[in-house]
């Protein structure tokens, strides 16, 4: 065994005795892992999909359909409470036609944690993003299992961070599906022996699910008015994105808000917020009248539930993706791009340049400082079409393909279903 895994190995078994030691105490995401176990039915051959949290979950959606069609039993596990509760949720329709998924917590990375999800092995573990854990992926090539990473994403902030850890993982990986260029160097710089440009998976999702029904009342009693769609907002950005709605609907009476915070964590406290600020709102996550009535005088819907913003997105006139107003790194600005609804984005877009760049060329998103946001919001307002939001439009060619490419690169180190 080289030194890296021996001393890696040292510090997740200590750490692992005293979060069971501490178990009482520590926080709910602590706890959902030290609690993790497989189900006791799963076959020898399973595939093991990883996706840390909520935006990686809905990320899978593609990768975790073309398993199902292969027939494949698969498990798919994540790392946030957030995450499993949109696991439960995503259950049923994963499930339909008779396909075998079942999804729960991701274990710790120590002999303890992994210990149940090696009896009976799985065939492969394909992993979303970053998530290298040296343990894990030290265990499955020992055993001959192949590790993927698909939708790879290393900046070189994370390559200059990345340790003998780090590098010792990315060397054992079968194969990097990388979303951009620029990852797909650093995953190569990391240690990774095949890496491919797979392309970003966010351009190739399938379309979002419909909203629940309770949404006819509001879309009756909001028909006439203007909405703007703000998705993923991350602290500060609340009060810079009402203030703008605020002061442009002077020019544009009975404009509507539905404002999506970032973080689950930050929902009570959006809310809070909102309330002193006297808005007129109602939480997503409350009761939902059933009658026109209530929802005309309801300026804002706080969207504080998981998995429903990329739908939510159609509702808009116009949409502003948070992230990049009070922070460098962005969100994800195809949700609504992609159904043609004017989008807005702040400079802060670095984990986003290779979406960015393209449909800021083709027209379909605008990137605006701070500053300038009552002017560039007022006027995509005043251009926007009556409906966006009623079909996909067409995205530029670097976006398309992902996942026929992801695919076809996990093929090749994947087994046949058994």
């Amino acid at each position: 065994m080289r030194w890296q895994d021996l001393t890696y190995l040292g510090t997740v078994a200590l750490a692992g005795g005293a979060a069971r030691a501490a178990r009482r105490g520590l926080p709910e995401g602590w706890r959902i892992r030290l609690e993790a176990r497989p189900p006791e039915d799963l076959p020898a051959g399973w595939i093991w999909l990883h996706a840390v949290s909520v935006g990686e979950l809905i990320l899978a959606e593609g990768i975790l359909g073309w398993l199902r069609e292969r027939g494949h039993r698969i498990h798919v596990t994540t790392g946030t409470p957030a995450g499993l509760a949109l696991l439960g949720k995503r259950m049923a329709s994963w499930n339909r036609d008779g396909a075998q998924v079942t999804g729960g917590a991701f274990p710790l990375d120590d002999p303890a944690g992994l210990r149940p999800f090696l009896g009976p092995p799985p065939a492969a573990y394909v992993a979303l993003e970053t998530e290298l854990w040296p343990n894990l992926i030290r265990v499955l090539e020992a055993r001959g299992i192949p590790c993927a990473i698909v939708n790879g994403r290393l900046t070189r902030r994370s390559l200059e961070r990345g340790g003998a850890w780090m590098r010792t993982a990315a060397g054992r990986l079968a194969v990097v599906a990388a979303r951009d260029e620029a990852s797909a160097e650093a995953f190569r710089k990391l240690g990774a022996r095949r890496v491919a440009l797979g392309g970003n998976l966010k351009a190739d999702l399938p379309p979002p699910r419909p909203l629940h029904e309770a949404w006819a009342p509001l879309r009756e009693a909001w028909a006439g008015a203007k909405i703007l769609v703000a998705g993923n907002t991350v602290e500060g950005e609340e009060a810079l994105l009402v203030e703008a709605w605020s002061r442009v609907r002077e020019a544009h009476p009975g404009l509507r808000l539905v404002l999506a915070p970032r973080q689950p964590r930050r929902f009570q406290e959006v809310a809070d917020r909102f309330a002193q600020m006297g808005l007129s709102f109602r939480r997503a996550s409350g009761v939902w009248p059933r009658e026109a009535a209530p929802w005309r005088t309801c300026d804002v819907l706080l969207l504080d539930t998981l998995g429903e913003l990329p739908s939510a997105y159609r509702e808009g006139t116009v949409a502003m993706v948070g992230g990049g107003w009070r922070w460098d790194g962005g969100h994800n600005p195809l949700e609504p791009a992609r159904w043609g609804v004017p989008t807005l984005v702040g400079p802060g877009f670095r984990n986003f340049e290779d979406l960015v760049a393209p449909l800021a060329e083709a027209g379909l998103l605008r990137i605006v400082p701070a500053e300038d946001l009552v002017p560039a919001v007022a006027s995509a307002l005043d251009e926007a079409p009556p409906r966006p939001g009623t079909s996909l439009v067409a995205l530029p060619p670097a976006l398309r393909g992902a996942l026929a490419r992801t695919c076809a690169i996990l093929e090749d180190v994947l087994p046949p279903p058994r």
